[in-house]
């Protein structure tokens, strides 16, 4: 396989939306095929029928689309190696089950539940402190290893159900080689007899995921580190098929801000932020939970955050855009500790991303915004706002939000500086700068500075004395961007207009 084309897959189950953690994983795949000129594969996992929820895959599809992690193959994308929904694929994998057990390494199994829980409570009476179906206890249940076959048939063809199990080999030494961790050793005593197709006609993940990747040529399997302890499971299904494994790579677990534990929606709940890419309406209660998309990101910062949840180039830089991940990514720079999410730092990125565009992008991005809200502004206008606002906001809104003083009139004045900078000669004071303003003819931040730095030097006045009461009576705020360029792009008659109303108001 080391000549192979590179082909990864990534291969979510439709049970609910997709947490950030499956954007990763989807992510990485993205990258490291791109890396080496192969196939990223979208298939959908929906074997476990009774967890299939209404819209799943539809958010999933749309949730990579949005993210720019655009699949080779999958579901409404093509491909040679289709079906790629498992659903779809059903009829193909009992041959393969069927298979296993001709050849010594399956058994079918036709306990009942009431049987299986009998046997666990039998266990854990005994102090065993894993009870499960294994190579001890399969000799105690009603199985084909304990059954005659004449016994198996008739229970077949009477319709009894049964599960076919993998026939887990006994004191043997499972070695798994992870691009991430190295060497994972274990011994097949400490592992359960799994099942691999169900009494429903469904294989189980494990078998259909085995059978799937083999079918579709998939080279690397990279993944959640949830399934390293399935690893060496699937490594004997392969040796059991006669078919080479694929090498696998289990990413570090996404962790709550403050490390303890795994990052979930609650999480995001409680803390104010989302953990989904996209919003998403639970078909079930109606439940809204938020999502980045929604929020505002640009879908460059969300990925950026992303990468680096679990990865790091070796080198200081932070902000990439995905030509630049895809060229720098390598799976042996994934660490295996869990990565902290701070949600802190995903602002400060968002900010970074809104920060590089244009005046002109981000003019057009917040033209409907403020359309919206009532203001009617020249696309030039807009432009200039973002230039006084964009070191200010972390999200395209704010622009709007953060300048407003920019869109209308003060109706309210800082308070503080009133209390502090407003005095009894102040009016007078404002009034004659008034004029000193109303001769400049090209009304400009520079020369508007100028006359403002001669009116100070003729009054003998400190800039602390009048500059702050100056951005009271135009902007009503305390502090905030050039308030030169401010009254600059107001214009010389909203300017003084907005003097004079102030003057009147606080004297």
């Amino acid at each position: 396989m080391t000549d192979a084309k590179v082909r990864v897959r990534f291969a979510p189950s439709p049970t609910g939306p997709l947490h950030i953690g499956g954007v990763r994983t989807a992510l990485y795949n993205y990258l490291f095929a791109k890396k080496h000129g192969g196939d990223f594969l979208l298939r959908i996992e929906d074997t476990d029928q009774t967890r299939f929820v209404p819209g799943a895959e539809e958010y999933v599809i749309e949730a990579l689309k949005w993210c720019g992690i655009t699949p080779d193959e999958g579901p409404g994308f093509g491909g040679e190696y289709g079906p790629y929904r498992q659903s779809d694929r059903k009829g193909s994998y009992r041959e393969y089950a069927e298979q296993l057990i001709k050849d010594g390494k399956a058994y079918y199994a036709f306990d009942t539940s009431e049987e299986l829980t009998e046997m666990r409570d039998r266990l854990k009476l005994a102090k065993v402190a894993s009870p499960q179906y294994n190579t001890i206890t399969r000799e105690t249940m009603r199985n084909s290893l304990t059954m005659s076959s004449d016994d198996v048939e008739n229970q077949i063809a009477e319709g009894m159900p049964y599960v076919i199990r993998f026939k887990m080999p006994r004191k043997e030494e499972v070695r798994v080689h992870d691009i991430i961790r190295g060497w994972v050793l274990v011994n097949t005593d400490t592992l359960d007899d799994k099942v691999l197709f169900k009494s429903d006609g469904m294989p189980t993940y494990h078998l259909a995921n085995i059978v799937d990747d083999h079918k579709m040529k998939i080279t690397h399997v990279i993944r959640g580190e949830e399934w390293l302890p399935s690893a060496p499971l699937h490594v004997l299904l392969y040796e059991a098929f006669g078919w080479e494994a694929p090498k696998f790579a289990h990413l570090p677990l996404l962790l709550k801000p403050d490390g303890n534990g795994k990052l979930s929606k609650r999480d995001g709940d409680k803390l104010g932020f989302p953990v989904f890419p996209l919003e998403w309406k639970d078909p079930s209660s109606g439940e809204i939970s938020s999502g980045y998309r929604e929020q505002g990101y640009f879908k460059g910062a969300f990925i950026n955050m992303l990468a680096f949840l679990g990865w790091n180039p070796g080198t200081t830089q932070e902000l990439f855009s995905m030509d630049e991940l895809i060229q720098a990514f390598t799976l042996e720079r994934v660490g295996k500790a869990g990565a902290k999410f701070d949600p802190d730092k995903t602002k400060w990125f968002n900010q970074q991303y809104l920060r590089s565009k244009t005046d002109a992008e981000l003019a057009e991005a917040i033209k409907p915004i403020s359309e919206e809200m009532g203001y009617q502004k020249s696309d030039e206008f807009l432009a200039g706002v973002c230039t006084l606002m964009k070191e200010r906001a972390s999200f395209i809104p704010e622009i709007v939000t953060g300048g407003i003083y920019l869109f209308e009139k003060p109706e309210t004045y800082d308070e503080k500086t009133v209390s502090k900078k407003w005095k009894e000669d102040t009016p007078d004071r404002m009034r004659s700068l008034m004029g000193d303003f109303e001769k400049i003819e090209n009304f400009d931040s520079s020369e508007i500075e100028v006359v403002f730095k001669a009116f100070l030097e003729r009054e003998s006045l400190g800039m602390g004395a009048v500059l702050p009461n100056l951005r009271l009576l135009v902007t009503g705020e305390g502090m905030g961007p050039s308030l030169f360029e401010i009254m600059a792009l107001l214009g010389k008659e909203e300017s003084l207009d907005r003097m004079k109303t102030g003057i009147d108001k606080l004297s």
